[in-house]
């Protein structure tokens, strides 16, 4: 059975609680329904979006394994097999041996590091904001191994090569989706009860 959306934020909320990790999640899951709808899968637009939402569920609590509990908790709540299975292959190379193989799957691979490295570079602009960053200015964080470190720089460039795209094409189609996104994902954050 795939998860309705509020029976997924439902249990993103029971295991997270930090701002940082609910922000992320609404961030990877707005993105995940941009590329859905970008790259031809719109009548599945939910599913991606349930995908980025839940793909860090396990993350707070159980860092050390993550990915890994991440299908015990899914499996307690219901989730359908093809979600279980895009939620921890993005943890391919780290933590599980599931490999990214549908596109939405390598998709979550390659944006959920970057949609970091994004929000993190916006913070640092004057308008705090996505909306009128340019992708010189995104290379250049990028390339600035300090900055953001924990976002992991290999993942990205591993997940671009995944999805046969240039990193530059990664960057500018991920940038393009938290543009387009930043105000549903701001108003979803401010109506979080934190």
């Amino acid at each position: 059975m795939a998860l309705t959306r509020e029976q997924a934020w439902s249990l993103v909320r029971q295991y997270n609680q930090e701002p940082f990790h609910l922000r992320h999640a609404i961030t990877v899951e707005r993105v995940m329904g941009y590329f859905a709808r970008e790259l031809g899968y719109g009548e599945q637009e939910s599913f991606w979006s349930n995908v980025g939402l839940l793909h860090d569920v396990d993350f707070e609590r159980w860092p050390e394994e993550h990915c890994v509990k991440a299908r015990e908790l899914l499996e307690q709540a219901g989730a359908d097999e093809a979600t279980i299975r895009a939620v921890i292959s993005h943890g391919w190379g780290d933590h599980v041996d599931v490999k990214p193989e549908h596109e939405m799957e390598r998709v979550l691979f390659a944006v959920d590091e970057l949609t970091g490295l994004i929000g993190a570079a916006a913070l640092m602009r004057p308008s705090r904001s996505v909306a009128d960053m340019e992708l010189k200015s995104l290379k250049k964080k990028f390339k600035d191994k300090k900055f953001a470190a924990g976002c992991s720089r290999p993942v990205i460039e591993q997940g671009a090569q995944l999805l046969g795209w240039e990193l530059d094409e990664l960057l500018s189609r991920t940038l393009a989706a938290m543009q387009a996104e930043e105000s549903a994902i701001e108003s979803q954050v401010a109506a979080l009860d934190m």
